[in-house]
């Protein structure tokens, strides 16, 4: 199915960044009404992404992040955020709760589970050395409601 409307953007996998990439999905997609719970829900799911890319992508090194959001009839929204990091050996494995791989104990090891709770549709796809690519889908049912 072709979009109604989309656009990309890319930055560098700093910290800094992963509040515009939040506010700019929120911004794109404001056209459709969400409500706060909504929105709150998409933010959130972005925020996660986001700095998966950041802190476990690129881990102590700067990269891009790739942000590709598509607005399709019926107020179905898809965002894929991609980074191209050091990939997921175990995908299965890295979508169990309380899983991370970070070994400061700073990370719960929760982001899959937050956006996969907040979102209608959650896909991870990752080659090791290559990148990860997470794909994120919601209906905005409420129009402002």
């Amino acid at each position: 199915m072709k979009p109604i409307n989309e656009m990309k953007l890319s930055f560098e996998s700093r910290s800094c960044n992963e509040s515009f990439a939040r506010s700019a999905v929120a911004a794109f997609i404001a056209v459709l009404d969400p409500n706060v719970e909504e929105i709150s829900d998409i933010k959130t799911a972005v925020s996660e992404a986001v700095t998966n890319c950041i802190v476990h992508g690129y881990r102590d090194g700067i990269g891009k992040v790739y942000i590709h959001v598509k607005i399709f009839e019926g107020a179905r929204v898809s965002i894929n955020i991609k980074d191209k990091g050091c990939g997921i050996s175990d995908v299965k494995k890295a979508m169990e709760p309380l899983y991370t791989t970070c070994e400061t104990g700073e990370r719960a090891g929760l982001g899959f589970s937050i956006m996969d709770s907040f979102m209608d549709k959650l896909k991870v796809r990752s080659t090791p050395g290559k990148g990860t690519s997470v794909t994120l889908e919601k209906s905005i049912v409420s129009k402002g409601n």
